[in-house]
């Protein structure tokens, strides 16, 4: 029986990093940021839905999206995000489940789906457990400031449009304390991965 993991986390959490490691023991991990930004490419349907949501406003000189002005949008108005997202999550759900079923056809026996928002946008159902990598606010804060170029308020800003970690792990299966170091973190995934089974290629 195939098991379906969701892992998740907040923004500046350390998630990609258990990415990462999963994908380091040959574990398939379907990236749901990675297809949001496929399927927004010039042309896509999602694509042409965003554009006329938004207006010709939010493009780049090369008809792109501008990212950064379209998240400036939405990340300021609750009612514009969640249009966003109404045309954003269907599609990316339909082609992560599509590439679930090629890694469950071609044999594997666990498949990763990494959501961000696997809990705020109630996808809980497509997985049999979730893993949830989490750290203190002030480490997300401290490490977003620094990976993103924000200001304190820019930061926290990001962080509130998301449910707070601290309140996600009552609904996890299990937590990995990414505070720590990477040795740390791998050893907690490592405990996880055996307490349900999953065989791993070290």
């Amino acid at each position: 029986m195939a098991l379906i993991i969701g892992l998740t986390g907040g923004i500046a959490s350390g998630k990609s990093t258990v990415s990462n490691m999963l994908k380091g023991l040959a574990i398939p991990v379907i990236d749901a940021d990675v297809i949001a930004k496929e399927i927004v490419q010039k042309d896509r349907p999602a694509y042409r839905d965003i554009v006329r949501t938004f207006g010709t406003g939010i493009l780049a000189e090369d008809l792109q999206l501008d990212r950064p002005k379209l998240g400036a949008i939405v990340f300021q108005d609750e009612g514009k995000r969640q249009l966003l997202n109404q045309i954003v999550h269907p599609a990316v759900r339909k082609e992560m489940l599509a590439q679930k079923e090629f890694f469950l056809q071609e044999g594997h026996e666990t498949v990763v789906l990494d959501i961000p928002l696997l809990f705020e946008s109630k996808l809980t159902a497509l997985v049999d457990k979730v893993l949830l990598v989490f750290v203190d606010d002030s480490v997300q804060r401290e490490r977003l400031m620094t990976r993103n170029n924000f200001t304190k308020e820019e930061a926290e800003a990001r962080i509130r449009s998301q449910m707070p970690l601290g309140q996600k792990v009552s609904l996890a299966d299990e937590v990995i304390n990414n505070n720590g170091t990477m040795e740390e973190t791998k050893e907690q995934l490592l405990y996880v991965l055996s307490k349900w089974n999953v065989a791993v290629k070290n």
